[in-house]
């Protein structure tokens, strides 16, 4: 009886929540804007991490590949507070501004993508901003799928094997940020495979999921990154038989965990934080404090942004950098999907 008492308003709260979402969408179908570039969103229907943001530096660097001059635009979830509707965060892989001022996962992209980036509360800001700067193709949306007022013209959905839909209910009964029926805005689901686990998606739902065209990726990781004289160097996966202390502030920290057992590390201790949480000095003096105990600190790389400005003893922190891929198949799929765009809307300037 008492789990029914707790759940019941859990229950009506998902039930506005979802009220809200539909309303919300019937409004900005009416207001939408239309970027002067052509945009494609990455995002997904539930909270926590699908891989969006490992997702979206593979489309950006993928269509770096076809020539074409790319920026990746970016709320900045979690970033300190500022006056300006739109801020570059960086170029040519150089950050302009701190971690603090970008979001995590925009001063992370940095690191290893050499396009602009920018960040807004409105994407259409942070769009009009980099196309003033210069000549762009394209424009990438990390996390763009709820971002309803700005046009797309592709909308991939991400969706974890691993982590299918929970139980299915909206915020806050459940993990859904949109009922699984929203796909149909989406041009393109992408079931990601994060590790070894079986697939936790329910036939009912994959179902639902085909009335798009499905495609499919796998993240994994590719190596270790440490900070060196203030730059990120990639070395190779060494975990097995490693006391590793791992280190995150994920929405959830699971696949992460998944991922260092099946590298083989000897996982002795975790610190969990909140997702984007803003690493204090009190935190990095008990993360030292328990590296004594330990071969390596291992994080993430959107922890690593944050962490690397504490003093770590040499050689202790690194974080793991994940790779997205494809079979050709689906890989030229979504090429199909992408350059299709582009040359649509180039037609239609020459119009």
């Amino acid at each position: 009886m008492r789990a029914m008492a707790g759940w019941l308003p859990l229950a009506a709260a998902a039930g506005f929540y979802r009220l809200g979402i539909g309303a919300r969408h019937l409004y900005w179908r009416m207001r939408k804007r239309r970027a002067a570039v052509t945009t494609i969103s990455v995002g997904n229907l539930t909270v926590g991490g699908n891989g969006k943001t490992p997702f979206t530096l593979f489309l950006a660097n993928r269509l770096q590949s076809h020539g074409l001059k790319v920026a990746i635009v970016s709320r900045g979830y979690n970033r300190a507070p500022t006056r300006a509707r739109a801020l570059q965060v960086a170029d040519g892989g150089v950050l302009k501004i701190s971690p603090e001022e970008a979001g995590d996962e925009p001063a992370m992209l940095a690191k290893s993508f050499s396009g602009p980036i920018a960040v807004a509360r409105r994407r259409i800001d942070a769009i009009e901003l980099l196309t003033q700067l210069g000549p762009l193709d394209v424009v990438i949306l990390d996390d763009g799928f709820q971002h309803e007022r700005l046009h797309r013209d592709v909308d991939f959905v991400l969706v974890s094997s691993q982590g299918g839909f929970g139980n299915g209910w909206m915020l806050p009964a459940g993990p859904m940020r949109e009922p699984i029926g929203s796909v149909r805005r989406a041009d393109a689901i992408v079931i990601v495979n994060s590790g070894d686990q079986a697939s936790a998606l329910r036939p009912s739902e994959i179902k639902k999921l085909g009335s798009r065209k499905i495609l499919r990726a796998s993240i994994q990781p590719h190596s270790l990154v440490a900070t060196e004289n203030g730059a990120w160097r990639e070395i190779p996966l060494g975990l097995v038989g490693r006391r590793v202390l791992a280190v995150s502030g994920l929405a959830d920290a699971r696949g992460f965990y998944a991922m260092l057992r099946e590298l083989e590390a000897d996982l002795v201790g975790v610190f969990e934080f909140p997702d984007h949480h803003a690493y204090t000095n009190a935190d990095w003096q008990t993360i030292v404090t328990a590296t004594r105990d330990v071969d390596m600190v291992v994080t993430t790389e959107k922890d690593l942004v944050k962490l690397e400005r504490f003093p770590f003893p040499r050689d202790s922190l690194y974080a793991l950098r994940l790779e997205v891929t494809m079979e050709p198949a689906d890989a030229q799929a979504l090429d199909d999907l992408m350059l299709g765009a582009v040359n649509k809307r180039a037609a239609a300037s020459h119009t």
